[in-house]
């Protein structure tokens, strides 16, 4: 007669060091224990790997947030992701998902001047070559990178935990504000699920100059006279164009802005920016480790954490990703 065995699911998660925190607290919310990676720095520069349980046959996560940290770039923590993906496929790991929360050189996507990279869908080739069977991330700059990798990709969103976080603090009228035209479709559908009213900033970048934005105008500016103005965006770099978004709308009779994004990213002038800045209050998640040299006193940080862990549990479990977010989470 034929052996008919039952296979026992094994979840595992490790992490690299980019992010360890946020990778504690996924695992918490999973009722795990984090995995041990062994990641040693050799002194040539070079990374080794060996994961600290057998794996074979196990649904492996493996999280890494691309961060550019004091102790390690951003070039850094994608190869460590990489080596971590090679070491659990050579050890026959069943299925192995890559959990970037931030995805790094998502930004270029596209060609915009001739000669250029398209370096998204190189980051997705490098993932693909390494092992992993699917990707899983935060907030995507752009949708279309979800086709750049030849698998599944669960493109989660921050809306949710924003959004829970502003109808809790916020009082009085407000309105939502995409800080640029690009940015419309987002804000349109966080104002529709708070039940309020929207509008868009219309900027122009300055190319003989870098990371200079001019906000120029706010399309449906009767409704931010008078209002609360919260300005939402998928990640905050230099603050270039949140600090002109901030001006404009203050300008046009704001009575305070909030910025909330899902990436804060705070690179080169950025935190001065802020200081500096008509912005009132800043809510970002920690999809990215924030140094303290870069917690401003407006700064508040929202956990990812739980629905990192959801996320997890439904791949894991065979289980729609997108009914976690009510099928919101494709824009």
């Amino acid at each position: 007669m034929p052996m008919e065995i039952t296979p026992k699911r094994t979840l595992q998660v490790y992490s690299g060091r980019a992010h360890l925190p946020l990778a504690e607290q996924v695992a918490r919310h999973l009722g795990i224990q984090l995995g041990e990676a062994n990641l040693v720095d050799f002194p040539s520069g070079e990374l080794r790997c060996r994961l600290g349980n057998n794996v074979r046959g196990s649904d492996v996560f493996i999280l890494q947030t691309h961060a550019d940290a004091p102790d390690q770039s951003v070039n850094d923590a994608i190869m460590e992701q990489l080596v971590m993906i090679d070491a659990a496929k050579r050890a026959s790991a069943k299925r192995i998902t890559a959990v970037m929360p931030y995805y790094g050189y998502a930004r270029q996507d596209r060609k915009s001047t001739g000669r250029e990279p398209i370096t998204a869908k190189l980051v997705a080739d490098l993932f693909s070559a390494a092992g992993a069977d699917r990707l899983m991330s935060v907030d995507l700059h752009s949708s279309q990178i979800q086709g750049f990798f030849d698998g599944p990709v669960d493109h989660l969103t921050a809306s949710t935990v924003l959004l829970d976080h502003l109808k809790a603090t916020a009082t009085g009228d407000y309105v939502i504000v995409a800080p640029d035209t690009g940015r419309t479709k987002v804000a349109e559908q966080a104002a529709k699920r708070v039940g309020v009213d929207m509008a868009a900033v219309y900027k122009r970048r300055d190319k003989t100059v870098f990371s200079t934005v001019e906000a120029r105008g706010v399309m449906g500016e009767e409704v931010v006279a008078g209002k609360l103005c919260v300005v939402i965006d998928d990640m905050i770099d230099t603050a270039a164009t949140l600090c002109a978004a901030a001006d404009v709308l203050v300008d046009r009779g704001a009575t305070e802005v909030w910025a909330m994004a899902t990436h804060g990213v705070l690179s080169g002038p950025a935190v001065d920016r802020l200081k500096n800045s008509r912005i009132s209050k800043l809510v970002v998640t920690d999809t990215l480790p924030i140094p303290s040299e870069k917690q401003l006193d407006t700064l508040e940080v929202v956990s990812i954490a739980p629905l990192l862990a959801a996320a997890i549990d439904a791949v894991f479990e065979d289980r729609s990703v997108s009914e976690i977010f009510g099928g919101n989470n494709q824009s």
